[in-house]
This record gives structure tokens, sequence and C-alpha cells, in this order.
């Protein structure tokens, strides 16, 4: 359910219906899947990604996944194909050799927030020179990228955010799980601390003895629930503090909140943060290393506060709580991220890159 899945289940449908011929490959089964793809798109689940318990079964795993890519891509014979991810770029890079067609990678993290590894870095470095062209979500992972791989020709391209939102289960009403008549506060995303809803939740607490309308919902899934659930305890914000789980139905979410917080220690992009912003919501992010200050425009439809400053983002969450005005004019804003991320304008700069241009 994350960020490149999104991406990739957004453009395969956009595509397909555009008179491509389109299909989807996971090294997994179709069991993990989430988002829904139309029957157009043919789906392929490799279900080679398997756990490795040493370095002998590490390379066996890794060489059969590589004949499985490879066995696809032969049989399929596209005239581009995309891999999403550090470690499927260098999969596609090493098993297309000698198979026709354009090979396209993508990075959707900044790399080094999250290295892969002694190995895997090398790998990286020497097999991204072999892809015909690699993306980057914004201009420091480029840069980045540049310096430390043998990438030949980079493009920067944001996520597309569609709107609406398509709807998939599970659908959670949030007028029936919320108590009515109050403010809401809205963060999204997996339970992780890569998005700090530790520190948001921090934060909250110190806002809520001078803003007793307003409660604050997170929605999304992961490991750090429990103890997300025991520091909201320990705080005393119970009945203040929702962690609603996964829904399908994100954009009745977004249009039930009154504004919008990402508290992410980093990002690649920040695809939720343009998500709210097309739902019309105000928000406030910290300015973390790459992701919130491409999509946020500073005092125009959000604000941005210096990343892991508790003490600031406190002081922005006031302000825009106390003032509706506030909360209004960047409202009007925030919707033009509509257009500056559509799928259209996205798509058509991927489409530029299966021509070689």
């Amino acid at each position: 359910m994350g960020g490149a899945e999104r991406v990739a289940a957004s453009l395969a449908n956009h595509w397909v219906g555009k008179g491509y011929t389109v299909a989807v490959a996971t090294l997994t089964s179709e069991a993990s899947d989430f988002y829904t793809l139309d029957p157009r798109v043919d789906r392929f689940a490799l279900n080679v990604a398997r756990p490795s318990r040493n370095v002998l079964a590490a390379v066996c795993n890794n060489l059969r996944t590589l004949w499985a890519v490879r066995r696809l891509l032969r049989q399929w014979q596209p005239q581009a194909t995309i891999a999403l991810m550090s470690t499927a770029n260098v999969y596609l890079a090493l098993a297309a050799t000698g198979v026709p067609g354009r090979k396209i990678g993508s990075e959707h993290i900044h790399p080094p927030m999250l290295p892969l590894g002694r190995a895997w870095e090398m790998l990286r470095r020497y097999a991204y020179g072999r892809l015909d062209h690699l993306v980057a979500l914004t201009e420091a992972s480029a840069a980045w990228l540049r310096s430390h791989t043998q990438a030949r020709h980079l493009t920067v391209i944001g996520n597309p955010i569609p709107w609406p939102l398509p709807e998939q289960a599970p659908i959670r009403d949030p007028v029936a799980l919320l108590p009515p008549a109050r403010h809401r506060l809205l963060a999204v995303g997996r339970l992780v601390e890569q998005k700090g809803f530790d520190l948001l939740i921090d934060a909250f607490a110190r806002l809520v003895p001078a803003f007793p309308a307003w409660d604050l919902v997170i929605v999304g899934e992961g490991g750090a629930r429990a103890s997300l659930q025991a520091q909201a305890a320990r705080l005393g914000l119970q009945g203040r503090v929702f962690l609603v789980g996964t829904v399908g139905n994100v954009g009745d979410w977004y249009s039930a909140c009154d504004l919008y917080v990402m508290s992410s220690r980093f990002e690649g992009f920040g695809n939720t943060l343009a998500e709210a912003m097309a739902y019309g919501l105000p928000v406030i992010s910290f300015d973390c290393e790459t992701g919130p200050s491409d999509i946020i425009r500073q005092d125009v439809d959000g604000w941005l506060v210096p990343a892991g400053d508790l003490d600031a983002l406190v002081a922005a969450l006031a302000a825009m709580m106390s003032d509706e005005g506030q909360r209004q004019r960047f409202a009007k804003r925030a919707i033009e991220a509509r257009d500056r991320f559509s799928l259209r304008r996205v798509a058509g700069q991927w489409e530029a890159l299966f021509e070689g241009k």
C-alpha cells in the first residue's frame, strides 16, 4: 500500500485506458496486492521474493529473481520497461541484457536516507549505467545519483496524484468512526519510524490544553502501532488521538478533516501531502531533505518548518489551528495541486522517455 505501488497502479490504469498494452509484474505474489488494476492490465506475480538465511542463499535467490525477470522480458518483448525502487532497478539493468526495448529505472526515496548495504550499493553504482534512463522524484535525489552511480541519463519526474482518488476495500466512513462537530488534524502514512508519528503525537500533546475542540487522526497501518498507542495513552490523549488503520477510501478522510500535517523524518516525494492539497486541505510539514519543499509553496498553500524541530512544528500548528481565515486562504490555493501533479501531466513526461526524448 505504499507510494510506489500507488504510482504503479495509477500509471498502468492510465496507459491501458489510452490504448497501450500494459503489464504489471511484481517479485511477490498477488496476496500482497492492495491497489486495484484495470482488468485490461496483464498481471504477472513472479513470487520469487524470499528471505535469505545466509550469503549462499542470498546469491541463489537473486539469481533466481534475475532469471524470472529475464524470462518475462523475453516473453513480453516490451517497448519500454519501468522498474520501481532501487533493487528492482538493479534486477532490470542486469536481467534485460540483449532484450530489446528501453530500460527505465526509478528511485522513490532519497537514496542516502535508506542505504542498501555495501553489496547492493556497489551493484547500484554499476547497474544504473546499463539503464537507458533513470527517473528521480526531486532534483536533490537526481544530484546524489549523478555523483554516486554511473547513471547516464537522469530526469526528475514527480509522482502523479489522481483526483479524486480511486476507492477500494476496506471502505471506512470517517463520519461514523469519528466524534461529530470536531476539528480534525490529519496525518496519513505507514506506521513506521520514517513517518515521525511519534513526534507528531508529542507535538499534539502540547497543543491539547489550548485546543480542546481539535482531535488528531492518523490513517495507516504498520509495525509502530502498539508503541504509538502506548505513547498516546501515556500522554493522556485517549479520545483525542485516533489511529484508524488502513482505509481504501482515503479521499473521504481528507474531505472530513481541517488541516493536514506531515511529520516525516525523510521522504522521497510525499504523496499524501500532495493528495491532501488536491482535496483542499492547508498543509504543514517538516522541511525534510527531499519532498515537501517540492510540493508546498511557502506562505501560498502551506508552511514548511525546519526538519525535526518540534517547537517550530507546535508553533506552526497552533497558528494555523487558531486561524480559520488562514486555513481557508491556503485551501483555495492548495487545490492547484490537482493540475500541478495531474496524472495526465506526469504520464506525459514518462511517455517522452518511452520515445527516447
